[in-house]
């Protein structure tokens, strides 16, 4: 078998694809190991990569993560690479070796397959030079991600990269049939081969509380036992207390992000189903909230920025899944199993076959 390179957009749900793929060939009995040249720390001061913990944990690989999660890449990532030469040979030198005692490669990419590409280090250069095919992951909106995927696979195309092909994850419900009756063909017919559509599932891709705070770099000023709560939705506190009132009441498991001196808003929200409180501007709330809060179990989380600023910073949440998460590893393993064509895919990660020379001809 050969190594494969797992690439897609944000949030898309590569780390859960790549889980999903260990267990099933460690399942054949399949030495794997995981290989990740560029990740991208959640917070600043993150030091380990969430993703390599939890791959090292699930293969039980004896070394620490650093040597399996490379490179940390930020939006200033310019400034710390600067001699892309040596950092690719790192690159090659590690997979070479990972390569040489084990059946199986699994690389993963970051948070898009285009990010690093000054420096020549992104997902599709380092597939072309590590000569890996690719394994296209991408969560599914509406058109417009198709449009994405298309985008992705004709540069993959254009590069010589193989595409072993594409799952569409983390679809809604709603548009499960679409994927299956439209963008599917489209896709196959260009020459993309779809290995499957798998649907959103909340308990693996709704975000967690302690997934906000690290984003945040918020103080928790109550509920710390509270952090693994799911939120599905975010609304901010902006405006009266009767028109806020008449939103919050209409969504389950919510963030609700305001001013810490906007206490109506507070008690408010904590009498329906709230997740957690963000209070912006590192305004102390008044004490009532904080008993409130914690009669309630809810999670207070206080950060420095301000409303506008807290809510951009929200674009870069996600959910992590986590060594030693079984529940969550399991809910994974089972939409894999149901959702993914595992022969197809198994017969992408064959070596090709050589030609035999044609002996009419010798």
């Amino acid at each position: 078998m050969r190594s494969v390179y797992v690439m897609g957009t944000f949030s898309s749900g590569k780390t859960a694809i790549c889980a999903a793929l260990a267990m099933q060939l460690k399942d054949e009995n399949k030495r794997v190991a995981y290989f990740k040249p560029v990740w991208s720390p959640v917070a600043a001061a993150n030091r380990e990569d969430d993703d390599a913990l939890l791959m090292r944990s699930l293969l039980g690989l004896g070394c620490t993560t650093q040597d399996i999660s490379l490179y940390a890449t930020s939006p200033y990532y310019l400034t710390r690479y600067e001699k892309s030469d040596e950092c690719i040979q790192r690159v090659l030198d590690t997979h070479r070796r990972m390569c040489a005692t084990c059946d199986v490669v699994i690389v993963e990419g970051t948070a898009s397959p285009h990010v690093m590409s000054a420096l020549g280090m992104d997902a599709m250069s380092l597939a072309g030079k590590l000569g890996t095919p690719a394994l296209l992951v991408n969560k599914v909106e509406n058109d417009y991600s198709l449009d994405d995927i298309l985008l992705f696979c004709d540069s993959l195309k254009f590069r010589g990269v193989e595409l072993i092909g594409v799952i569409m994850n983390n679809v809604p419900r709603q548009i499960h049939d679409k994927c299956e009756g439209l963008y599917r063909p489209i896709l196959e017919q260009r020459g993309y081969p779809v290995l499957g559509v798998i649907p959103k599932c909340l308990e693996i891709t709704a975000p967690t509380v302690r997934e906000f705070r690290d984003v945040l770099d918020a103080e928790v000023l109550t509920g710390e036992n509270r952090l693994d709560n799911l939120v599905e939705d975010v609304q901010i506190g902006a405006m009266t207390l009767e028109s806020a009132l008449r939103y919050m009441r209409r969504a389950t498991n919510k963030a609700v992000i305001t001013g810490g001196d906007r206490s109506d808003l507070c008690l408010a929200a904590l009498e329906t189903n709230t997740s957690a409180l963000i209070l912006t501007g590192g305004l102390y709330p008044n004490v009532r909230v904080i008993a409130r809060a914690e009669e309630k179990g809810v999670p207070v989380l206080l950060v420095r920025y301000d409303t506008y600023s807290t809510v951009q910073r929200l674009h870069e949440v996600s959910r992590k899944l986590a060594a030693g998460d079984t529940e969550g590893l399991e809910l994974v393993r089972r939409g894999f199993n149901d959702y993914v064509d595992w022969p197809r895919l198994r017969a992408g990660l064959e070596e090709p076959a050589h030609a035999e020379p044609d002996q009419s001809e010798v």
